[in-house]
């Protein structure tokens, strides 16, 4: 069976000459890709660690549970989408056009979610400035990437020019494989294992009120003490 063009495309994804960044270059656009690959992408470990971290000290098993970590997956799903479009397929107005919309739903996601944590837990500021972090980092990463490719922006605002500007199609010169296997690698260890371990732990809480009152947020506190309508509670 013959198989459309774009899937023999993918089967042989990095038959190109690969993309290197020479190490002292010094040109805008060397030195922007340079930024991005080995700055911005590495950056966007830290943040979700620490993040992680304020979830379990602020025990959010026992407060927002389920509902919270789930979103967490879903701001993840939207960061690294793009971010695996654009280090394997060849940036084009399509391309572009996902990395732009999951910014933007990654930052109406982030409102979503801190609007549920405040509710029920503790968000503390450090918390908040780590938010800060993740929230911007998806807009720098298509920022950095537009800059790279301000053609294919051109095209983008222009509706595309071609069939091929919103195909799905690999890179023509490809990232080298070990610094893909490193992505790949960190997003494992320090993105999916954490997270994940914190939905298992979601699931697996007892449905019950939490054994520590300072670990709910003021407000959950205060639903507490008035029983939930306004009402003071019995003690």
């Amino acid at each position: 069976m013959r198989l459309p063009p774009r899937i023999r495309a993918w089967r042989h994804w990095r038959k190109g000459p690969v993309l290197r960044t020479p190490a002292h270059a010094d040109d805008a656009e060397n030195a922007s890709r340079r930024i991005l690959l080995y700055g911005v992408l590495p950056l966007w470990f830290v943040p979700s660690v620490a993040d992680w971290i304020m979830h379990r000290r602020t025990r959010i098993q026992d407060t927002s549970g389920t509902r919270e970590s789930l979103v967490h997956a879903l701001m993840m799903t939207e960061a690294g989408v793009p971010v695996l479009a654009g280090l394997v397929a060849r940036i084009n107005p399509l391309v572009l056009s996902l990395m732009g919309g999951a910014a933007l739903a990654h930052g109406a996601t982030a409102v979503w979610d801190v609007s549920i944590a405040t509710e029920e837990r503790e968000v503390r500021p450090v918390e908040q400035h780590i938010h800060s972090f993740l929230e911007v980092l998806p807009l720098t990463a298509a920022a950095f990437t537009a800059c790279l490719h301000w053609d294919k922006v051109r095209a983008t605002l222009r509706g595309g020019g071609t069939r091929e500007d919103w195909k799905l199609l690999p890179k023509e010169r490809p990232l080298p494989a070990p610094y893909l296997a490193a992505i790949a690698a960190s997003v494992g260890a320090f993105v999916i294992l954490p997270y994940a371990e914190e939905l298992i732990r979601c699931l697996r809480a007892k449905p019950e009120a939490p054994e520590r009152l300072d670990a709910v947020s003021p407000a959950a506190r205060e639903r507490v003490a008035t029983g939930g309508d306004g009402a003071v509670g019995l003690a």
